[in-house]
């Protein structure tokens, strides 16, 4: 690679301002790490007047992105849109295609598209580098693509999601709603301050499972149907009687080979305060993996923000600078293998069932009558009374049961006059 080197920034967001910041005043730390001179030619983002963290020079800004590759010589080019399809698989592709070295933390691209994008970069001798697409700054990806590079993975979960954890953790803190923490979320950075659903519903943890997969089990990106929750339905009622129970929650995200087969899930899940995983609180993520020989690995770092993206943004800089071509997906894209897929329905838990109902006599035997029909049993009841509303909340623990049985049996509750609102369910972590 020769000693001077262009780069263009394609989405000016949070992410890719601050890193376009980053890029300026860092050229002479990276020149003494890499021995290159590298120099921002070309921009682009939507609207050029929009108020940003940092100036920009309106001399290198393109409107269309897809100019940039028509009027500029370009070496590296970084993508911070984030759209799974669009103008950011455009731009990639487009570079990928004219020998131009991409760099993104776009998870929702790389999950959806990244077999044939990693194909393109294979086939044209350049890197595509996406490290900073799961878990922030924790260099997760280049830990299992090369420090475990001869481990034979088994599982990979963790907490992968920095604004829900926030949340949960900010609720537990703060005794404040799911609402008033996600607006303090927002003004914060940790969250979209427009619509942070992709956070919240699990897409986005979910995506960078998928990611996680195909690296860990060598395999393609599945694309299969799977358990995707998010935390849109936690209530602080829940966090309290959590902390009762010497449990806390938190958004999971798990990929795992069960009997040869792939299951990939992402839900909230109870965990005990004196695991690891139940003690990362705030904007932090954590990722767990297990395999042979190494046995258990656990990576930790903050997982939301522009400044830990940007940190594993610049990682993949260097790595490209230094001149290795990479495989993205750590082996050739034709020695990726398919894999069959674990049957969700078999997927088993113990639960946490919270049902709010009328005061009735009956009412906690119906419930437990119901429970027991479909082999559900119950290792433990709260039952809190609200005797000024007659109402009740009525908590239920069971013992292990399977996805198929737990389905069917809520199914029941969602015509009953005396349940006030479909359970709220959350699973046990094992």
């Amino acid at each position: 690679m020769k000693d001077s080197i262009n780069i263009a920034v394609v989405g000016l967001g949070q992410i890719g301002i601050y890193l376009l910041n980053e890029l300026n005043t860092k050229k002479k730390e990276i020149k003494i790490k890499t021995g290159k001179n590298i120099n921002v030619t070309a921009i682009s983002a939507k609207n050029i007047n929009k108020k940003r963290r940092f100036k920009i020079n309106k001399k290198i800004f393109f409107k269309n992105p897809l100019d940039i590759f028509k009027k500029k010589k370009i070496d590296i080019l970084f993508e911070a849109v984030g759209l799974s399809d669009s103008i950011s698989k455009k731009v990639v592709e487009t570079a990928l295609k004219n020998k131009i070295n991409v760099i993104t933390p776009n998870k929702a691209l790389i999950a959806k598209h990244g077999d044939y994008l990693s194909k393109l970069a294979e086939k044209n001798r350049v890197n595509l580098e996406f490290e900073a697409s799961v878990a922030g700054g924790i260099p997760i990806l280049r830990t299992i693509k090369e420090g475990l590079a001869t481990n034979k993975i088994k599982k990979v979960y963790g907490i992968l999601n920095g604004t829900t954890n926030y949340i949960l953790s900010e609720m537990e803190n703060t005794n404040e709603t799911f609402d008033k923490v996600l607006k303090k979320a927002q003004k914060l950075g940790y969250a979209e301050p427009g619509n942070p659903k992709l956070d919240l519903n699990g897409f986005d943890a979910f995506a960078k499972v998928r990611i996680l997969s195909a690296l860990a089990f060598n395999n393609k990106i599945s694309n299969h149907k799977c358990i995707m929750e998010g935390i849109e339905n936690i209530d602080l009622k829940d966090i309290k009687i959590a902390d009762q129970l010497n449990l806390r929650i938190k958004l999971l995200g798990i990929t795992e080979i069960i009997n040869g087969k792939l299951f990939e899930t992402v839900h909230p899940c109870l965990v005990s305060k004196k695991t690891y995983i139940g003690n990362v609180n705030g904007v932090m993520n954590a990722v767990i993996t297990e395999g042979k020989p190494v046995g258990e690995s656990i990576l930790q770092g903050e997982g939301a923000g522009p400044g830990a993206t940007s940190s594993s943004l610049l990682s993949d800089l260097l790595s490209v600078l230094r001149g290795n071509i990479k495989y993205p997906f750590g082996i050739p894209s034709n020695k990726r293998k398919s894999v069959k897929v674990f049957n969700n329905d078999q997927y088993s838990n113990s639960l946490y069932l919270r049902f709010e109902v009328k005061d009735r006599q009956g009412v906690l035997s119906y419930i437990t009558n119901r429970l027991t029909k479909y082999k559900i049993s119950v290792k433990r009841i709260i039952q809190t009374p609200d005797k000024r509303n007659m109402r009740a909340t009525i908590v239920i623990i069971t013992h292990k049961t399977t996805e198929i049985n737990i389905r069917n049996c809520l199914s029941i509750f969602k015509n009953n006059k005396n349940i006030l609102k479909f359970p709220t369910l959350i699973r046990l972590y094992n």
